[in-house]
């Protein structure tokens, strides 16, 4: 079974262009399987092998989510092994877990105003807070995808700029006139070298002391956290929440659910598809307020 599963992971990597994270969790999750059905050929696979397993991942508290990482590892490894024409089980009869719903939160037009104005000072602090919260709203960024950025990579003159999101994938975001304002303004204040667009700021602002300013997504929460209280906002404000309502914002006004999948970065439409359910809510909402009818009687 060693050599099939090399094989697969190899053709995952050359044919499919899967990044080496993927390499290795789809390894994992198959060693873990393989250990636990004992099978060597890939016949000895059968369907209560399965059920078995998913059992107990079940008993050792592992999440639904969880789970099927693990069923989509075997199920790929199964459509592998049928189009190489080798006899094992039919990969149709793995069914992934049912999940519930997935809730996301977003926040409304005039939370993200308050949100995007509460750095209001003009030190460099403030200047990039406000230049971090502008661009995950322009771009819909991941955090981590914020914080690999190097300022030689941001164009403000095009106000545009390629970054490389989950699985390797390359894509182009776009900056807003006010992101690209908030950008320059901090850019203008810095004095350091470092390469990285956002930076811890040493209280004695000898930069020369130090290495590696850059910032990480745990820091980026805080600072998010940080300007929602001030902004007065209740709601649970992660950096994710910022991508969240730039997705949705941007299906709201423009109904292209192929443009915002390309723009988020997102794999496969189905992702992109649980913000027409908030959107779909949104609409729902505003008929029920304002269009009323008449009494017939």
């Amino acid at each position: 079974m060693e050599n099939f599963v090399k094989d697969y992971l190899e053709y995952l990597e050359i044919e499919k262009g899967r990044s080496i994270k993927t390499i290795e969790n789809y390894k994992r999750y198959l060693s873990k399987f393989f250990q636990f059905a004992k099978a060597q050929y890939p016949e000895d696979i059968k369907e209560n092998d399965i059920k078995e397993f998913r059992l107990y991942l079940n008993r050792k508290g592992i999440l639904p989510k969880t789970q099927n990482y693990y069923l989509i590892a075997i199920r790929g490894f199964l459509k592998y092994l049928a189009k190489q024409g080798i006899k094992s089980l039919p990969p149709e009869k793995i069914e992934l877990a049912k999940l519930k719903e997935r809730e996301i939160t977003f926040l409304t037009d005039e939370e993200i105003e308050r949100l995007l104005n509460a750095p209001d000072g003009n030190d460099l602090y403030s200047l990039r807070d406000r230049a971090i919260l502008e661009t995950l709203f322009s771009t819909g960024l991941r955090v981590s995808e914020l914080c690999s950025l190097d300022r030689d990579r941001v164009n403000l003159e095009t106000q545009e700029f390629s970054v490389m999101g989950k699985g390797g994938k390359i894509r182009i975001v776009f900056l807003s006139e006010r992101a690209k304002d908030a950008l320059a303004n901090y850019l203008e204040k810095r004095e350091d070298t470092d390469p990285a667009l956002f930076i811890r700021i040493p209280k004695d602002q000898k930069y020369q002391k130090y290495e590696n300013l850059r910032l990480t997504p745990r820091s980026i929460e805080r600072i998010i956290k940080k300007y929602a209280t001030k902004a007065g906002i209740i709601k649970n404000v992660v950096p994710h929440t910022l991508r969240h309502s730039f997705a949705t914002d941007l299906l709201k006004s423009s109904g292209n659910l192929r443009a915002v999948q390309e723009i988020l970065g997102h794999q496969n439409i189905s992702t992109t598809q649980i913000y027409t359910h908030y959107t779909k809510k949104e609409l729902k909402e505003f008929h029920k307020k304002y269009h009323h009818r008449k009494s017939s009687g």
